[in-house]
């Protein structure tokens, strides 16, 4: 391990790890980090921080001990549903987003075993390779940009956790849900796929442009996203008027804030949109954390069988309350009521569903 940049800290950091692997739980097998060296890690780790939200959770997923920090502090509404362990974790920051940097003091002070590192595009790759090059603690990448990597994400996590058993139940059920909504979309023509338009912030005219990986669900739903572009960058968030939502003139139109879903019913200004005529306005799910995006995190999984049912209930013929059940049971440990379940779903706010 080289203590170039961090000096006392560095040292105090080798010497912890060290106290704290008794015998016969000394690193016991090596694995590439991201600068393509060898290094060698506890058979089962024990602590490990990520760097950004999606990878988190992920580790919570997994395992909800194993996890040494956060990334941003929990929010109120996520409180219900996730352990009080997590809530007492230090936010120790990420790299995520403009601007996101961890506290690299902290994250030492945390002590992982393991660091585990996600890249949203080059620029953020570059920032966290540049701030852990010196640091003492080995760091792993996992690919997760599209929904399409988590089946192998989580064997790979599995694999570096030490945890290969409740990865593949993970990992199965990624697979699983992917190529069942596949076999299903697929068969849609593009005459039949459903105009939805994603609405972001307060006032519901920040959105993505179709390639976006923000969006990627409403295309894996058999969905057509209104707002057609190139994606220049990770951050999204684009600035669209009224006038050209009311010339898209959406079938379906998706809510991320809560505030603009309980305006819009009642905003004359949205009045001629077919999605609001038809009250087909839907506020996407975030409890425990977001089913569509920001982040955009595993719990798309349950965000695609949710969408492809909402788009096309004739074709993906599911309980869909039994569906996010089964889901909680499997990710999260928890076993939630009916009545439970369709509170997150937001069935208590009239929607159609």
């Amino acid at each position: 391990m080289r203590c170039l940049r961090f000096g006392a800290a560095c040292a105090l950091m080798i010497a912890a790890l060290t106290f704290l692997l008794p015998a016969g739980e000394l690193p016991a097998r090596e694995l590439t980090d991201i600068f393509g060296r060898k290094v060698a890690v506890p058979d089962y780790i024990r602590r490990a921080y990520a760097t950004s939200p999606p990878a988190t959770y992920m580790l919570y997923a997994m395992d909800p001990t194993v996890l040494a920090g956060l990334n941003t502090p929990v929010r109120e509404w996520e409180k219900k549903h996730l352990r009080r362990h997590m809530q007492a974790l230090p936010v120790l920051g990420g790299w995520f987003g403009q601007g996101n940097v961890p506290n690299i003091e902290m994250v030492l002070k945390a002590n992982p075993e393991i660091i585990i590192v996600t890249s949203l595009n080059s620029s953020i790759e570059a920032r966290t390779s540049q701030a852990l090059k010196d640091v003492p603690i080995p760091a792993v990448s996992v690919q997760i940009q599209r929904l399409s990597d988590y089946s192998e994400a989580f064997t790979s996590l599995g694999e570096v956790l030490g945890r290969q058993g409740r990865a593949k139940k993970l990992s199965e059920y990624a697979r699983k849900t992917l190529a069942q909504v596949s076999g299903i979309v697929k068969a849609i023509p593009p005459q039949r796929r459903i105009p939805v338009y994603y609405a972001e912030g307060e006032d519901g005219l920040s959105t993505e442009c179709h390639g976006s990986m923000h969006v990627e669900l409403i295309e894996l739903a058999g969905g057509r996203n209104v707002h057609r572009c190139p994606a220049k960058d990770v951050y999204g968030m684009k600035k669209v008027s009224l006038e050209q939502v009311l010339l898209y003139d959406p079938e379906v139109i998706l809510v991320f804030e809560p505030l603009f879903f309980k305006s819009i019913f009642s905003d004359p200004r949205w009045r001629h949109i077919k999605a609001v005529r038809e009250r087909r306005v839907y506020l996407i799910p975030r409890q425990p954390f977001n089913w569509f995006d920001r982040p955009p995190s595993f719990m798309r999984l349950l965000g695609l069988k949710w969408l492809t049912n909402l788009l096309h209930p004739n074709l993906y013929r599911v309980d869909i309350v039994e569906e996010a059940q089964a889901f909680f049971r499997l990710f999260l440990d928890m076993d939630l009521t009916r009545e439970e379940t369709l509170k997150i779903m937001n069935r208590e706010t009239g929607s159609r569903f």
